[in-house]
Parts: C-alpha cells; structure tokens; sequence
C-alpha cells in the first residue's frame, strides 16, 4: 500500500488541444501514462485533494471518528490516506470480479489508463492489508470513485468505510476458533437496543455456510460477534443523533428520544461474504439500511496468503449515515466551501443537525436528442463522435458543465420512432446552487454548453 501526501492534481500538457485527453495526469506526485481507456475528466481530478474525511470538524470526518472508536487500536489499525489511484487487477481482480462483470465497463469506473483505476471502493487494498497482517483488525476509510447520477443522494465521489476481524488458526489456543470468537465477545460490552434478528445464521439456499473451509461452530461465534460489534456502532451514533434532533426541537413521534433505538438483522448478498447481512435502523418513522457486512470469503484470504485466518468484514457509506446523523438534505453540500455550512460542525461536542442557510429556487431545462442508430450499450467512451452511449456518459457531460450548480437529471421521456427505430430520449436538467440564486441567462449559458457538449462527445443528435 502506497500512503501519499495531499498534493495538487494536474494535468501534464504536451501538445494537445484544450478538448482532448493530455498524454500523461500527475495525481499525489506521480505521473500516469494515458491512453485510449483514460475516462477522467480534470473535474474530478481536482477533487482528490480535498479528502473530506481527513479534515477536521467536516461532518464525513466526525463520522468517521464515531464509528473508528468503536474499533480501537491495537486490535485495530486505522488505514486513512491511501492513494485512490489502484490497478485493475487490485480494484477487480484480487475480489473475484469476473471479466465481464459491469463494474469495470468504463460507463462506470474512472480509467486513468487500460490498467489504472480511481478505486471504486475501498475493498481495492482489502488483499494487501490482509497480506500485510499487521494486527488482528483492521479500518479503512477512504475516498472512491464512480461515474454515477446525478441527484441529491449521488456525486461521482464519496466516501466509505469498511472493517475486518480476523482469528488465526495456528494463534487461538489449541486451534479452537470458535471458543476464541465467544471469549472474545464475552469481553465486548453489551446495550440495549432492541434487536430484530429471526433468521438462523446460514441457510443452504438464501445465506450459505462456506462449508470447505467453515464449520457452523465458527461461523455462529463469527457471526454472533460482527453483529454485536456493529450494534455497538449503532450506540455510538444513533443516540447522539437523537440528542441533536431534541436540542433542534425537531422530533416526530417516530424520532422521539423515549422511543427504543431498534435495528434488525437482514439477509443479503455480497460477493466477499458468506453469510452475509445488511443492519437496518428504525428512523424518523422508517427502516434504513446503513451498512453490509459478513463473514469473509476464505478465497480473499487465501488468494492474500493467509489462509489461517478466518473473520468477519462490513462496509458502509459514510456520507449516507452523514446525511442521516446530521440532517444534511443534499450530497454537494459536503463539498462546499461555506463557512455557513462548515461553521455548523465541530471536533467538540455532540452531533449538530444541519440548518439550512439557503434555498434558492431551481431552473429546470430539457435536452431531447436522437441516439444515433449505431448506438450500443457499452457507454464509457466520453471521446469526440464516440459511437457508443450510456445514461452516465450523459451525467458525465453535464456534470463537466454544471459541477455542483446541477440538483439533479432524470430521464423525462423516451421515445422509438416507429418507421425508422430510432430512439429519442429527453432529459430534465435541474440546475439549482446552494449558494445563490442562478440567473435564468446563468442556466442558458451551461444548458447550450451540455447540448454542444452531447453532440460533439456522444454523436447524439438534437430534436
């Protein structure tokens, strides 16, 4: 794992025109060749410097804190500044992603080059900590990248969190992980949430043992601790929430502080657990799913060398829980440089819920376009008179154009003709700041921008 300074990113300029791909990037001090994959644009490069959950009093960080002190060293290491920048093969193929899986298409992952990726999830560096084993434990948090929609729960960059556990076979005494796991747990403090957990820990069909290398001794003491060790994270954030709600006076009867915290347990897929699990939490009337979590899939561990071992692993989005804890409404506002938002927030004290500073009215415009007939799924292509389409090479111009003066876009209609099979798809635009209100000539001005855009990157053809 390559742990780097914040340095500025920048592109490295030779002789190319202001629309086209520079042959190399600088990102954190070290300069990658680009090539026909390279999918990047310099909007989201300038980004991976500002690394929310490394700055103090930033709602992501404090987040971030809460849900680490749960997990303290030195069962724990915390893995915080590593670099975004991953090969494939880290990003991809150390998980078992098949080959044709839609993840790596570049319709939905950043390429710097055919084999360099911004990681689209922090489980990219999950083989090599494995492999390092500096301790029985491990956090990580970081920053990841994915071309996505654009609307108030969705930026192309956000921030997760993800942790393991692990028992070495040859290390527990006389090799019983099982009784190692419930001793461990019998030290762990309990609460008192009010728990929903009815199915059993595995089933052959909907929750499946990993019986070559598991027995289900291991697997109810594996399970039984992850479960009692993420409750404990929801005894850390979730009160204190609450707590803020009542000092803002903004309780329902569903968010009252005398109602029980209650989460339950639900079966799930993932493709590096089994069993595996998704927590949900009953809030302000409604049962959010805020993590997923299991016990690890032993391929992970062998194909990182350390095949003794045997554990559990969750993820989570930090700015969902963000939103939720401090009652933020809109994902850009993370970003901003507002001292009215950040001057909210503080390393001291309880969790503060958001107060909204603003609300400037929304511009809405349309852009309807013919698919040129050639037209495939494959997307990803963002290059001039690209042939091929897909809806985030559309969220990727606009994003380009608008940045954060952009809510959110939608498909609003869609239409085949009937003669010719062409099809023609119209979306809605909302632009709206956080900061001021756009002037309806400001939108024009971005709106004519997208449609030339359109044209020239994805060879539609306006209506």
């Amino acid at each position: 794992m390559r742990i780097t300074s914040r340095k500025l990113v920048r592109p490295v300029r030779d002789s190319w025109a202001a629309t086209a791909t520079p042959s190399k990037l600088e990102i954190d001090g070290k300069v990658y060749q680009t090539d026909s994959w390279t999918n990047v644009p310099q909007s989201i490069l300038s980004l991976i410097p500002r690394r929310l959950h490394l700055q103090p009093s930033h709602p992501v960080s404090l987040t971030r804190k809460l849900i680490e002190s749960r997990f303290p060293p030195p069962t724990f290491t915390y893995y915080n500044n590593i670099s975004p920048v991953v090969s494939v093969a880290q990003n991809f193929d150390s998980l078992g992603f098949p080959a044709d899986h839609p993840g790596r298409n570049r319709s939905d992952t950043y390429y710097i080059n055919r084999d360099t990726v911004l990681r689209t999830h922090t489980s990219a560096h999950e083989a090599e900590i494995f492999r390092q084993n500096r301790s029985e434990g491990y956090t990580i948090s970081a920053d990841v990248y994915r071309r996505d929609a654009i609307d108030r729960s969705h930026y192309p960059i956000f921030h997760q969190m993800e942790g393991a556990r692990m028992w070495d076979r040859r290390e527990v005494p006389g090799g019983d992980v099982a009784k190692a796991v419930w001793d461990d747990l019998s030290r762990m403090p309990t609460h008192n949430l009010e728990v929903d957990d009815p199915n059993p820990t595995v089933h052959p069909e909907r929750n499946p043992l990993q019986a070559e290398h598991h027995s289900i001794k291991e697997v109810e003491a594996i399970a039984a601790h992850l479960k009692r060790s993420l409750e404990g994270v929801v005894v850390e954030l979730f009160p204190k929430a609450k707590q803020a709600a009542a000092a803002a006076a903004a309780n329902t009867i569903d968010s009252s502080p005398d109602e029980p915290l209650k989460v339950r347990w639900v079966e799930a897929y993932f493709p590096f657990t089994s069993p595996s699990w998704e927590l949900e939490v009953f809030w302000q009337g409604d049962w959010l799913e805020i993590l997923g979590c299991g016990v690890t899939k032993q391929d992970v561990l062998i194909n990182a060398n350390v095949p003794n071992q045997i554990g559990w692993a969750f993820g989570m989005g930090l700015e969902r829980v963000a939103m939720l804890l401090f009652s933020i409404p809109d994902i850009r506002l993370f970003w901003s440089k507002d001292d009215r938002f950040l001057s909210q927030f503080s390393d001291v004290g309880n969790i503060n819920r958001f107060k909204t500073f603003s609300k400037h009215p929304g511009c809405h415009k349309d852009v309807s376009f013919w698919l040129r007939s050639s037209s495939n799924s494959a997307g990803g292509g963002l290059q001039s008179n690209a042939q091929d389409f897909h809806e985030n090479d559309v969220m990727e111009v606009v994003r380009e154009i608008g940045g954060d003066l952009v809510e959110d876009v939608r498909l609003f209609d869609e239409f085949q003709h009937p003669a010719s099979g062409r099809k023609s798809l119209c979306y809605r635009i909302n632009y709206r700041s956080l900061e001021r209100t756009l002037t309806n000539a400001e939108a024009n001005e971005m709106h004519e921008r997208v449609k030339k855009d359109l044209v020239q990157k994805l060879g539609v053809e306006m209506r």
